[in-house]
């Protein structure tokens, strides 16, 4: 039987934080498994980006993930 945990006060409970950071390494984990050369390929090319570069790139991902849980809730 599992307790349940306390939520917070906007109601997501600890649970689910830890279900998606599973997730995430999941489907982080996918392309290094399934693709190994070309997931070694594409860090040996990050490698030569600038800093600015991988910025915007975090950036980016940042964007698209707050846009994917706007568009969910």
């Amino acid at each position: 039987m599992r307790l349940p945990l306390p939520a917070s006060e906007h109601g997501v409970s600890v649970e689910v934080l830890w279900t998606a950071l599973a997730l995430m390494l999941v489907i982080e984990g996918l392309m290094p498994m399934l693709t190994p050369g070309r997931w070694r390929a594409l860090f040996q090319r990050m490698t030569v980006l600038s800093d600015g570069q991988i910025r915007f790139v975090g950036l980016a991902c940042v964007a698209g993930g707050l846009l994917g849980l706007m568009l969910l809730h």
